[in-house]
């Protein structure tokens, strides 16, 4: 379910080490302050797909310093509005347990569904429909300059959204990202996620992914950032090989904070 949309993530300057993961531009551990809203907005396609263009947006609002809520959406047109879809809704909530000095922790919880609407389906289709709980942890070090983290999420997907039976999916993922800045203006950042699909008879046939991602941003300022990325997927398939998928996915993104 995740595929319907492109996920990565973006970076760029960090005044110093302490501040960096509260100013937008994509850190990996960025959040919002109390009382603050953020949006982020993505636009991608796919180097063998062209015709295919998704819109995401990511909202968010800090309730406290340690708290914030989160709710996102992807939307998806083919051939100049031919064909179209409503691909995903998401709402989610992360608490920051751990802050230590540079080193950050946050438990993430979510629920989102996909596909919603489309010309393939009407809205929230029961026999195309799928629902996905996510529970997770994402911890990291923020450095001088650079900003390393981790995350661990499970997943379950299912046809019902409370109908949690032996028919629904077991999802685990297991990242790591990276920020480097290169000075007041410019960064890099790169990404890697493993899916593996842990369902026993999936789980013995090795069955998973890596998804890949690197990206170059531009800081407006401390509350506006641009940047594009390039990502890429590899696919560990049934006899214990590796498939390297066609193509690239691309993307620009736009994030705010106020």
């Amino acid at each position: 379910m995740k595929k319907l949309a492109l996920t990565s993530l973006l970076a760029v300057f960090a005044a110093s080490g302490a501040h960096a993961a509260n100013i937008i531009d994509g850190n990996p551990l960025y959040r919002p302050g109390e009382g603050h809203f953020y949006s982020v907005t993505e636009l991608g396609t796919h180097s063998k797909s062209v015709d295919v263009v998704s819109l995401g947006e990511e909202f968010g609002y800090g309730i406290t310093e340690n708290m914030a809520v989160v709710i996102g959406a992807t939307a998806s047109q083919m051939d100049w509005f031919d064909a179209m879809s409503w691909d995903t809704l998401s709402v989610g909530v992360n608490y920051r347990a751990l802050d230590m000095g540079n080193w950050k922790g946050d438990v993430i919880a979510g629920y989102s569904m996909a596909p919603v609407w489309g010309d393939h389906a009407s809205f929230m289709d029961k026999d195309t429909t799928l629902y996905d709980w996510t529970v997770g942890v994402r911890a990291g070090y923020v450095g001088e300059g650079f900003t390393i983290a981790g995350h661990v999420m499970f997943d379950y997907i299912g046809a019902e959204s409370f109908d949690w039976d032996e028919e629904g999916l077991h999802v685990m993922r297991f990242g790591i990202d990276g920020q480097l800045v290169l000075n007041g203006s410019w960064n890099l950042v790169a990404g890697a996620e493993y899916t593996a699909w842990v369902d026993e008879e999936l789980w013995d046939a090795g069955i998973g992914s890596w998804d890949l991602m690197f990206g170059a941003n531009y800081n407006i300022d401390e509350t506006k950032f641009i940047g594009a990325y390039i990502a890429k997927e590899v696919q560990h398939v049934a006899d214990g090989e590796w498939e390297v998928a066609d193509g690239f996915g691309l993307g620009v993104k736009f994030g705010i904070d106020f």
